[in-house]
């Protein structure tokens, strides 16, 4: 998506997102990444904080992820935890901090602006850098996984406002059943013929040489990243985001695919998180609600107890994680990083990270890494030195 020219007012100074002491609350995903790459609504943290600041933005996160991530430098930065969701008014008081000030609430630093050597950066002790503290009201952070569907629907709507602003929308084919066309934003090169997009129900965002194939139904708020695909017939609800270069099909609720991520196929997929390049064969299900319409209760890999989520809650899946075909997956479903899923009748709640299968068999590393690899060369890409060594901590320490 194209951005709209940097403001001056602005351009003073660079953004460092940083994983603030408690970014363990956010696995699975933050095992392969830091917070600041969490999608949900129509941008990744790191790329909200692009929009706001038209500043370059930069990522500090934990000693084995940080080579992911461009080397950090020694300057006038601004420090902001990746996991505060920004408001209008947030926005502008953390972007016009002065240097040595910082905003800060009960549960620690929310923003603050110094330089500070990155190597020595410990967001626990935040107090130590700065001169001046501005006691801030309680400000909204992500702390679990589940929030990214939850708050999806709001977020949504917000990136919308943000992404569309002062730019032009392409022109909707004349063979698309359209309700609500001002709601309605269309990329440059996206593909959709004899399909209906409902954006009474919320706004519809569709990327960058995304399609959305014949007899598709949309209903707003409703994201479509860049090089996505939705197939044939599909039937999507909102609140559903799907990052760039996925595949959607069937029938889909109230979901974030993060990115590079397939469920192509017949199924539901509802009330759920999966992250990247992960996949759900054919005929793959997950119940988002219980039989007796009960609080739905989720496994926390932080605490290691389960954590009561709403009347809804379908899958959490972590990166590089597939489902075999006809996959039965249960109410407020668990499933970590790199695992191949599969099992007879109903799938348990509870997938450790590389498992092979449910029945307790790990996953051979070196077969995994060659699977990852499989599927990334299916959208043109291959698994990095990088990627590569974050998967190695990952298992070799057992996480």
């Amino acid at each position: 998506m194209d951005k709209p020219q940097i403001i001056s007012y602005f351009a003073i100074m660079s953004i460092i997102l940083f994983d603030n002491p408690f970014r363990r609350s956010l696995l699975p995903f933050t095992y392969t990444k830091a917070v600041a790459d969490i999608r949900f609504g129509i941008l990744s943290v790191k790329e909200r904080w692009e929009w706001l600041s038209q500043q370059p933005v930069s990522v500090h996160t934990v000693k084995y992820l940080q080579p992911i991530y461009d080397q950090l430098v020694t300057g006038d930065h601004i420090w902001i935890d990746a996991a505060v969701i920004p408001d209008p008014f947030l926005a502008d008081q953390i972007l016009s901090l002065e240097s040595g000030s910082c905003l800060s609430d009960e549960k620690g630093l929310i923003a603050g602006r110094m330089t500070i050597d990155p190597s020595s950066f410990d967001a626990a002790r935040y107090v130590q850098y700065f001169i001046k503290n501005i006691d801030r009201p309680s400000v909204k952070r992500l702390e679990h996984p589940w929030q990214l569907m939850q708050w999806n629907d709001a977020m949504l709507r917000a990136d919308f406002t943000w992404v569309t602003k002062g730019r032009a929308s392409q022109s909707i084919p004349a063979t698309v059943n359209v309700l609500e066309q001002e709601n309605i934003f269309i990329e440059e090169g996206a593909k959709l013929n004899f399909c209906t997009l409902n954006a009474s129900t919320g706004p519809i965002y569709i990327g960058k040489h995304a399609e959305i194939m014949e007899g598709s139904v949309i209903r707003g708020p409703f994201a479509l990243g860049e090089n996505s695909v939705i197939k044939l017939n599909s039937r999507i609800y909102g609140a559903t985001t799907l990052g760039p270069s996925c595949m959607g099909g069937g029938e889909i609720k109230n979901t974030v695919m993060m990115g590079f991520s397939n469920k192509a196929h017949d199924g539901y997929l509802g009330d759920s998180v999966v992250g990247e390049w992960c996949n759900f064969g054919a005929g793959s299900t997950n119940s988002n609600i219980k039989n007796t319409a009960g609080v739905v209760k989720i496994w926390d890999i932080d605490t290691n107890r389960y954590i009561e989520v709403g009347q809804k809650c379908g899958l959490v899946m972590g990166d590089y994680s597939r489902a075999s075909i006809n996959a039965s997956i249960n109410t407020g479903s668990m499933i970590g990083v790199c695992c191949n899923v599969y099992g007879a009748g109903l799938l348990p709640t509870i997938v450790p990270n590389f498992s092979w299968g449910v029945g307790g068999t790990k996953y051979v590393f070196e077969k995994a890494i060659s699977d990852i690899d499989n599927w990334k060369k299916l959208k043109g890409q291959s698994l990095g030195v990088e990627e590569t060594s974050v998967l190695t901590f990952i298992f070799d320490q057992n996480l």
